[in-house]
């Protein structure tokens, strides 16, 4: 069997696949660690409160740790998806005997050659995980509200009429 060294092999193309297949599980998982630990931190925190705690820097610690976290997670479905596009991509253009950019695994070194995907904001708004964060983060700033709203209120006026 006598082939052209420029043809892109089978086994060439399954080991490429199998090395974006585990980033897309490793992204998955990461996705799926990280709400793990926004529970588990969200519960921590909750739950080894002093019987005094200052309810402002609580709110502010909980929204700020909501935050992180939900982005982390945008930022990991983000990836996932990128390499789903590259998995696309190298099923369309290595039968064609196309080398470029053989085993790598940086996306964005594949910019300009796959579909755009969306932004980390768009994602962190998909229905998945607008309402994982958004239900802590509204419950938290309801809580924020009660408790200084009276005080934000006067702020507010005080500002508008100054």
């Amino acid at each position: 069997m006598n082939r052209n060294e420029d043809e892109v092999s089978i086994e060439e193309i399954h080991k490429e696949i199998d090395l974006i297949q585990s980033c897309i599980t490793r992204m998955a998982q990461n996705s799926f660690m990280i709400k793990g630990w926004f529970v588990s931190i969200y519960a921590v925190i909750l739950a080894l409160l002093p019987e005094k705690v200052n309810l402002f820097l609580l709110c502010i610690v909980l929204a700020v740790v909501n935050l992180g976290f939900w982005y982390l997670d945008g930022f990991f479905l983000r990836t996932e998806k990128l390499y789903r596009k590259i998995y696309d991509w190298i099923l369309e253009e290595r039968p064609k005997n196309n080398r470029e950019l053989l085993y790598q695994l940086n996306p964005h070194e594949f910019e300009g050659r796959i579909e755009e995907v969306e932004s980390i904001w768009k994602i962190m708004w998909s229905k998945t995980l607008k309402w994982f964060y958004l239900i802590p983060l509204g419950i938290v700033i309801i809580v924020f509200i009660v408790n200084y709203g009276t005080i934000l209120w006067k702020a507010i006026q005080i500002c508008l009429y100054k």
